[in-house]
């Protein structure tokens, strides 16, 4: 018989340990945000009903946890850092970042297939195909966001198609298979390796083209497939 095994000789005394631990772990991370990230990390998740109690839910089974289970939670959760009082979970942390990035890559100009089409005054068969062609060639970077395939719009000319001066700078980062929003994020932010300049930008002026360049093969060469 396992730990998930065992039963309280008084349910009763069960429910209440298991309620007061899931409404304390729940509260934590209420306070640190990082709640809508567990599915994400493949951990249980909480809801609450309608009267505010939490309920929290093992992914495997469907079924609401016991005590013992929402204790390996917490201490699995506090095991980053010397201190578990006051450890944060750092996958959460981590991916709470992701998703506040893709939130701020989202707010920013991109492209469907039929705006694109729109844009280039063509059809959207067309422009399908070109995108799928580029992209295959590492010549302009596509991403997947809800079913959907987006082109964004930063290394685009008004015209829709790809700034002659970001092709040298996008190749190795997709030849790479670096994942495409982090190389859409690494493009359009201020970047180490450029000692603040935000590559996309610095990509044109004369100056600092070549420098963005070989930022780029460097990055390009620390990068394993889907990082």
């Amino acid at each position: 018989m396992t730990a998930y095994d065992a039963h309280p000789d008084d349910p009763s005394d069960e429910s209440a340990r298991a309620a007061d631990l899931g409404e304390r772990l729940a509260a934590w991370l209420d306070e640190l945000g990082l709640g809508p990230q567990l599915e994400a990390a493949g951990l249980p998740t909480y809801e609450r009903d309608d009267h505010g109690r939490v309920r929290w839910t093992d992914p495997h089974t469907g079924l609401p946890m016991a005590s013992v289970q929402l204790e390996d939670l917490e201490r699995l959760l506090r095991s980053e850092g010397t201190d578990p009082q006051h450890a944060v979970p750092v996958q959460l942390v981590q991916l709470a970042r992701q998703a506040r990035l893709r939130e701020e890559l989202l707010a920013s100009p991109w492209f469907t297939y039929e705006t694109l089409a729109e844009l280039r005054e063509t059809s959207v068969d067309a422009t399908r195909f070109a995108v799928h062609k580029a992209g295959g060639e590492h010549r302009l970077l596509v991403v997947a966001a809800d079913e959907r395939t987006l082109v964004p719009g930063f290394q685009l000319t008004g015209r829709g198609e790809l700034r002659p001066e970001l092709g040298p700078v996008i190749e190795p980062l997709l030849a790479a298979r670096m994942d495409p929003w982090k190389a859409w994020a690494w493009l359009t932010q201020p970047a180490g390796l450029l000692g603040g300049l935000v590559p996309e930008q610095a990509a044109a002026d004369p100056e600092t083209a070549d420098l963005v360049h070989h930022a780029a093969v460097r990055l390009a060469e620390r990068v394993s497939p889907g990082r």
